[in-house]
């Protein structure tokens, strides 16, 4: 395979699960981070090549993707969560810069390579794209624009030949969920709630997002697929 795809927030979590599983198919994975720190911690980045990336500066984003002759994927899982300091406006602005703005911006810095190989764009949505989270008001915000502007971007670059689609996560084994998994009561809520009883794993949000990018989804656009266990549907 000769293909390349840029992961944005490719150096943890989701993220980072997308780009071994994308790296271990055969792309030629750039995985992109705000962070040094994460770009030089990074394990098993073995074929992958590591750049930074600040998704709010339009500079970065330019550079970044202005550097590449050829971009048949982008996924963008950068994203940030603040909870209840949310409520301050300053802190509301600045995750819906990273998590809509800036994928709105990565998605616009792609178009004209994707447009050239008839590519894909996976975006990261959430379960709190579909109902509210009273502790996270600027990032549930964030992620139901998310998922709109993915069906939006799908219905105007159809003609350009990009698919775009999201995925929507729920309970996830990451970083972001460590305190809550840690927490007894929050935790036995949450598996109440879920009928598969468990936490989900980043690798499993990773191999939808291959499926995407696959050929086997050439006629999937606008779709948002959330991989929560069978939370949503109670």
């Amino acid at each position: 395979m000769n293909k390349t795809v840029v992961v944005t927030g490719g150096t943890r979590g989701i993220g980072a699960a997308v780009a071994r599983i994308l790296r271990s198919s055969g792309w030629h994975v750039i995985a992109a981070s705000v962070s040094q720190q994460e770009i030089d911690s990074f394990d098993d980045a073995d074929g992958i090549d590591l750049r930074l990336l600040d998704v709010t500066e339009p500079e970065s984003v330019s550079a970044l993707f202005g550097s590449l002759n050829r971009l048949d994927a982008l996924v963008n899982c950068a994203g940030i969560l603040q909870r209840e300091a949310e409520y301050d406006l300053e802190v509301f602005q600045k995750v819906i810069e990273v998590n809509l703005i800036g994928t709105m911006r990565c998605c616009v810095a792609a178009n004209p390579l994707l447009a050239k190989t008839d590519g894909a764009i996976v975006n990261t949505a959430s379960m709190l794209s579909t109902f509210g989270g009273p502790l996270v008001p600027a990032y549930s915000a964030s992620k139901g624009g998310v998922a709109q502007l993915t069906k939006s971007l799908a219905g105007k670059w159809a003609a350009d030949g990009i698919r775009v689609n999201a995925v929507a996560p729920g309970w996830i084994e990451t970083e972001m969920t460590q305190g809550l998994r840690e927490a007894p009561e929050r935790e036995q809520a949450i598996l109440a709630r879920t009928p598969m009883n468990r936490w989900g794993k980043a690798g499993e949000v990773g191999n939808l997002v291959e499926w995407l990018l696959s050929d086997k989804a050439s006629f999937v656009t606008g779709a948002i697929y959330p991989v929560d266990g069978g939370y949503l549907i109670l």
